[in-house]
């Protein structure tokens, strides 16, 4: 390649998003005092551009405008002008993303916002095409628009910063009185149901019209909701809207066929035609959501999507050292020759390929037809392709198809005359074929950065779902995970978390000079996959990990004025805001997740001032629970653990005993959602025994493997077979 022309301070940093911008003509600084020195010593306005490396827009608007020489040098004569990968510093991100949607009535990426030169903002907006459009002005008429009042009237233009930066502060502040009690569950729960009722889609599953999101938060709460009221007509709505969607999305194009694991969300409503991106929050929340709709159905055609999301992550995701990379982006080369990358290029198909990798016979079908016939049949191949012009503005997926499959297997054996068996063999044959032809095309960009947050949640889908289908090798990768978490993104010196680290030259994990420190959704959900890890392998020293961090969370982020805790710590100038999240998007808010964590925690410690601080944090979000706790379902599906008080379940045995094991197999096969699991093994001095009194009178009832169901430390009478037990969990 040759010597780029251009190049930034960005050539410095480690995110693949930043790299990406190295060789703008736009003189980018990084977020940091460098840029702020500069922007108050020249007295410059900021031009702040906030994006990730997987995002579409992203990419256009660097193509269009931030490679654009003439563009640049406006930019750089009038602004200090700073890149932010949202995926490092989310605080940063969410601060101005809240004046954008204050402003805008929108956000999204890229977010374009210009600061005074004490980073307030003042105006803002997401993509800008470079020049003006009929509908859109243009990033150059704004950009000279912006500078020359900057010249004209900067008095007028500080102040109103200010009355901004006002307005927003009051708009922050959620605020719970300290008598307020947290709402009562049962409406929370009811209201909750009835507002997803009303937005599901009968037909096709899901909770919108288009675009469609698998917001896995939704699903979750709708089998807790089943679970507590498994007898109504209400509670089987909801296992019929959870399950129905989760199998139409697993039939749809936004479920890689040929790769597994999940795209980002659909374009429209049947699920077909994606935004290819694959994330990896969106893999380890659905894998363990596939993973719950087995053990509530036993179907196992939930348990194959979980495995072909663990599989998917396993080989694309996955960092030698255990780590789990961020995303891999929608866009990529259609071949090695081609000069601009086109969305959804590595997984779509022309109806001709599929027919010159599939020219075989069919034995036992009608004369003539071949394995592509009965491929193309299955999954909805057209000659002409099967995208529909309105779902493809930019014509790159012309001709082409996105698998879907259209039709059940009995369907697709019936209309060829083959039985079942030989047609599922056929179609996996097919799909080897496609995946190995695939492979030759090149690869879409692999964001190899890897967050604390998103391997917790990865972490928590391969640890329940080894411990749902009995598969030992999902939880030895997620012990592989948490290992490396502990070796590469806590400090043991301070007892925290680092946000993210990254896969430098020779596979060596890298560190950011000025490494970033763990954010809330950082400790809420590595927490929570150290919970789920000790429930699926039983070592102490996940829990014991677990606490530690719980307690570093409250001193860090914990708000004793108006309870919750703030999403970022405190201390940091350049943060003009402490936000606490009030909504659970394509992640659960981490308030939300925190809830359970402190329930869980205070079973496993007896640290009961954690119950009460659960409880603080829902009478601080009482109004929305209350009004619109469609915005909030996992926190709507917590208030009902809190409310239930967890059961301990509590199996005294020796680990490696077949009675032992027989007991947990039966606690992990059922869904139990407000419950946690422990092992007393008889070692009086392990972590469990010192923090919990009273698991030294629980005794194995005639020498066998025992269960006991406690609540609030006070215990069922034992029982001895799983048989029993499982009475115990499901009344």
């Amino acid at each position: 390649p040759s010597v780029p022309r251009y190049t930034n301070r960005l050539i410095n940093e480690k995110s693949p998003y930043l790299l990406q911008h190295a060789h703008n003509p736009v003189d980018w600084y990084p977020w940091g005092h460098e840029a702020f020195d500069k922007a108050k010593k020249e007295n410059k306005l900021i031009f702040l551009s906030v994006g990730y490396s997987t995002c579409h827009w992203c990419h256009v608007m660097e193509e269009e405008s931030f490679k654009n020489k003439e563009i640049g040098e406006i930019m750089n004569k009038n602004f200090v002008c700073i890149k932010v990968d949202r995926e490092e510093r989310p605080d940063v991100d969410k601060v101005y993303m809240t004046f954008v949607q204050a402003t805008s009535g929108g956000g999204g990426w890229p977010m374009s916002v210009w600061l005074t030169p004490d980073l307030k903002p003042f105006a803002g907006g997401t993509y800008f095409p470079p020049e003006d459009r009929v509908y859109r002005v243009g990033f150059r008429t704004v950009l000279l628009r912006i500078a020359e009042q900057w010249k004209q009237n900067k008095d007028a233009l500080l102040e109103n910063s200010q009355k901004i930066m006002e307005a927003l502060l009051t708009q922050a502040e959620i605020r719970g009185q300290a008598q307020e009690s947290p709402p009562p569950s049962e409406e929370v729960m009811a209201t909750c149901f009835h507002q997803l009722s009303k937005s599901y889609d009968e037909e096709y599953g899901g909770f919108s019209e288009f675009p469609k999101f698998p917001t896995p938060v939704n699903l979750n709460f709708l089998f807790t909701y089943w679970a507590l009221h498994r007898t109504t007509p209400e509670g089987a709505r909801a296992l019929r809207m959870a399950l129905h969607t989760l199998k139409m999305m697993a039939h749809g194009g936004i479920h890689d066929h040929i790769g597994q694991g999940f795209h980002r969300y659909s374009t429209d409503q049947h699920w077909h035609v994606p935004h290819f991106e694959k994330m990896l929050y969106d893999q380890g929340q659905l894998a363990a959501a596939y993973t719950r709709a087995f053990q509530i159905s036993g179907d196992e055609f939930f348990a194959d999507v979980a495995g072909d999301i663990l599989l998917y992550v396993s080989r694309d995701l996955s960092d030698q050292t255990g780590g789990f990379y961020s995303a891999e982006d929608a866009d990529s080369y259609p071949t090695a020759a081609s000069g601009e990358k086109r969305e959804g290029a590595f997984c779509v198909w022309t109806a001709e390929e599929i027919r010159a990798l599939l020219p075989d016979p069919v034995e036992g079908a009608a004369e003539g037809t071949t394995l592509g016939d009965v491929f193309m049949h299955h999954y909805g191949v057209k000659e002409d392709g099967n995208v529909s012009p309105m779902k493809d503005p930019h014509k790159e997926l012309k001709g082409k198809n996105v698998l879907i499959v259209q039709s059940s297997l009995e369907l697709t054996a019936a209309q060829f005359g083959l039985e079942l068996g030989r047609l599922s063999a056929l179609l996996r044959e097919s799909r080897q074929r496609l995946s190995a032809a695939r492979a030759q095309r090149p690869r879409p960009h692999l964001d190899t950065k890897m967050l604390a947050s998103w391997n917790g949640l990865m972490i928590s889908g391969f640890a329940q779902a080894g411990a749902a289908l009995a598969k030992e090798e999902y939880v030895s990768r997620a012990v592989q995970a948490a290992s490396f978490l502990r070796r590469h993104l806590f400090d043991p010196a301070s007892g925290r978390l680092l946000r993210s680290c990254y896969r430098g030259k020779d596979n060596t994990v890298e560190q950011s000079a000025v490494p970033i420190q763990g954010f809330l959704e950082d400790y809420v959900f590595v927490i929570q996959a150290l919970f789920d890890l000790y429930e699926a392998s039983l070592d102490q020293s996940w829990l014991e990990w677990a606490l530690q961090l719980q307690h570093t969370q409250d001193k860090l982020f914990w708000d004793p004025k108006g309870f919750a805790y703030f999403s970022s710590e405190a201390g940091d100038p350049s943060l003009l805001l402490r936000l606490k999240d009030d909504q659970d998007g394509a992640e659960p808010s981490a308030n939300s997740v925190t809830v359970t964590n402190l329930l869980r925690a205070a079973c496993y410690s007896g640290h009961m001032e954690w119950v009460e601080k659960a409880g603080r944090i829902l009478a601080a979000f009482s109004e929305r629970l209350l009004k619109i706790p469609i915005a909030l379902p996992e926190m709507a599906r917590a208030s009902a653990a809190f409310h239930h008080t967890l059961k301990q379940v509590v199996i005294c045995g020796d680990p490696q005993g077949q009675d032992t094991k027989d007991l947990l197999r039966c606690v992990h096969s059922v869904f139990c959602p407000n419950k946690v699991l422990m092992l007393a093994d008889g070692d009086t001095t392990a972590f469990l025994y010192r923090r919990l009194p009273f698991l030294a009178s629980l005794e194995r009832r005639d020498g066998k493997a025992t269960a006991y169901v406690c609540s609030n430390f006070a215990c069922s009478l034992p029982v001895t077979s799983p048989r029993e037990l499982r009475r115990m969990l499901v009344p």
